[in-house]
């Protein structure tokens, strides 16, 4: 039998569902900052869209006082900027939520990282200038399919408000790790709104309206919404910033591992500020031991972090991680449960096995 080289083993994506595509990144393999198109994890409502890239315009429209169309080639001539970025599914961990609910049964995965090259958004509206009514702005992708509790055909849309949209760090992206934006991720420009889940950062932009009312998309109104009640929908308020989070990727959960050294390790994010403090607790949370990063801390990108234990003592052993973000946002103990499942971040925890 021919021997298989260590170089021909290749991860691969985690099926949630094929229709559409959704797959997440096997958390546990990823090294570096910038993951690989192959194993950046995909998120879809529809399938994926028909058009076509060689007659690409971007028009702005709405309430502005000078529309526009954009040509890819003209967008790419206007001083570029390059971030790197956490890019969430809100989604992310829904798994884990107790009691259960409904939807993508997300693990660990809906996370993915990497640099994005693209223009200020608030660069193009310079153009067209905003209209003293406006409001929010609409961004629309050439996503479009059925929505199952309605039978509506519609366009994957968000919007953003004002502020939001002409920070400066919000950008039309068009690069992605110093390459073209691959398709299913997005090309030929995707929206890249840093320290937002990732729904806000539509994909395959169709057009951007300017609109001087609150945007009732149900992409917006009705999903990526917070219901904190199962029966009704009382005190539910928008999906935006990204919770502060983080996750183990060695070792993993109810491993068997022997007696001696070993190097927990993983990564922490958030979506103001950035990471100042990554902690690990090895006795149910009695006491907490600070973990050394292993990468930079920047805003919006996330932070390597390790820890070595050395254990001799066998049997079942519990893990807790919990990060702190320069905003003194730590992650809870639990969750706030949600009827969608939205917005997990309770202090990660696995349990290993020492023989």
């Amino acid at each position: 039998m021919k021997k298989v080289e260590s170089s021909t083993v290749r991860a691969n994506l985690i099926t949630r569902s094929l229709i559409p595509e959704n797959k997440e990144t096997p958390i546990q393999f990823l090294k570096d900052d910038n993951v690989s198109d192959k194993l950046f994890y995909r998120r879809n409502h529809f399938s994926y869209p028909n058009f076509l890239t060689s007659f690409y315009y971007l028009p702005i429209e709405g309430f502005v006082y000078s529309s526009k169309t954009f040509s890819l080639e003209e967008i790419l001539t206007f001083p570029p900027k390059t971030l790197k970025v956490v890019l969430e599914c809100a989604g992310d961990k829904r798994d884990l939520f107790k009691p259960k609910v409904f939807g993508e049964q997300w693990e660990k995965g809906a996370i993915s990282h990497g640099s994005w090259k693209g223009v200020p958004l608030r660069t193009l509206l310079q153009f067209t200038g905003l209209h003293a009514d406006a409001k929010e702005i609409v961004v629309e992708g050439y996503d479009v399919g059925e929505r199952t509790d309605s039978n509506e055909i519609v366009h994957f849309s968000r919007s953003l408000p004002l502020e939001k949209a002409l920070d400066s760090n919000t950008i039309i992206a068009y690069e992605y790790n110093g390459y073209p934006i691959p398709f299913k991720h997005g090309y030929p420009l995707r929206l890249i709104v840093p320290g937002w889940y990732a729904m806000a950062s539509v994909k395959w932009i169709k057009r951007i309206k300017v609109i001087d009312k609150k945007f009732k998309g149900p992409f917006q109104s009705v999903d990526y919404v917070y219901y904190p009640h199962e029966d009704n929908n009382n005190e539910s308020f928008p999906v935006t910033t990204i919770n502060v989070n983080s996750t183990i990727q060695k070792p993993l959960d109810m491993q068997i591992l022997n007696t001696g050294i070993h190097e927990i390790k993983g990564i922490a994010w958030t979506g103001v500020g950035k990471i100042t403090k990554v902690d690990i607790s090895l006795d149910n949370g009695a006491t907490w031991n600070a973990c050394q990063f292993t990468s930079s801390t920047e805003n919006y990108a996330w932070t390597h972090w390790s820890y070595i234990w050395e254990i001799k003592e066998q049997g079942e052993h519990t893990i807790l991680i919990k990060a702190t973000d320069s905003e003194g946002n730590v992650q809870p103990e639990k969750p706030m449960w949600n009827r969608k499942g939205y917005g997990y971040n309770a202090i990660e925890r696995i349990k290993v096995k020492i023989e």
